[in-house]
């Protein structure tokens, strides 16, 4: 399970998933307060009597296999000056999975955002806003880019369902070595159609850049074409000329843009109202 980093006002903080849950690094978080010794702040925070019913709250209600007598113990004895608990007891004693705890070079204390959120609130109110929203901020580019992802992956399937229609329905009779220009072409028209090039005018004005043209299309481009795929393959079916065929994707693609563009500027619009 690799870990990644997210900065927060100029520290880097990492976090990983575990069972799809994302948890933070209390270890990082509390360089905020002592670099040199994290574990201090957390054994602090963990001395609270408030923090440690939080835990307890979070566990039972996430947890079926909490230990609810053990939690009882060390929520009754918090708050003394004697008391002291170290993150490792806590799950040990029970069961706990909101942190896990490891030592040794590669170790660390992570815990669940909810409770990492709670952790840098008690460092920092300041510092808690800023793990958050650049946590968001996170967040909101995976989910962008696992969108992308998808309608990229949907514009495969698509490619292959406008590919079996050109082999069966406009050249059948052609060579597997000829069938290969056809593809190209007709790869070529739903590009002029969309982008309005060909991937060879594309690759000639952008020498520098790797890949394709679809590469950097927009998610909009992307799922207009996967759609064009379908179109197209539609249109071969019904022995449309090419010429024919060109113009209508063309006019598929303005209006399904303008359409897309359009939803996503109310949304942008609704999205500032609502603030």
């Amino acid at each position: 399970m690799s870990n990644k980093e997210i900065t927060v006002k100029g520290l880097d903080v990492k976090y990983k998933k575990i069972d799809k849950e994302d948890y933070i690094s209390l270890t990082d978080l509390a360089r905020y307060a002592n670099p040199t010794e994290p574990k201090v702040p957390i054994a602090t925070w963990m001395r609270s009597k408030d923090v440690i019913s939080y835990l307890g709250l979070w566990e039972t209600l996430h947890n079926p296999d909490f230990k609810g007598h053990e939690f009882e113990t060390f929520e009754n004895a918090a708050g003394r000056h004697s008391f002291y608990l170290s993150p490792q007891k806590w799950i040990e004693a029970t069961n706990a999975i909101g942190i896990v705890s490891k030592s040794g070079n590669n170790g660390g204390t992570f815990a669940h955002r909810d409770i990492a959120f709670e952790f840098a609130s008690w460092l920092s109110p300041e510092f808690k806003l800023y793990l958050v929203t650049e946590f968001q901020r996170l967040k909101a580019q995976e989910q962008q880019a696992l969108e992308w992802s998808a309608k990229r992956e949907l514009a495969k399937v698509n490619y292959r369902i406008h590919m079996d229609a050109i082999k069966e329905n406009i050249v059948p009779t052609l060579t597997e070595e000829q069938l290969k220009y056809v593809y190209a072409d007709e790869a070529d028209l739903l590009n002029v159609a969309l982008f309005g090039k060909t991937a060879a005018q594309w690759r000639k004005e952008n020498p520098t850049l790797k890949g394709n043209i679809r590469d950097y299309a927009t998610i909009e481009q992307l799922l207009v074409i996967a759609n064009m795929e379908s179109y197209n393959a539609i249109l071969i079916e019904q022995g449309v000329p090419q010429t024919e065929r060109l113009q209508r994707l063309n006019d598929m693609a303005r209006s399904q843009l303008r359409v897309l563009q359009q939803s996503n500027s109310r949304l942008l619009t609704d999205g500032r109202n609502d603030k």
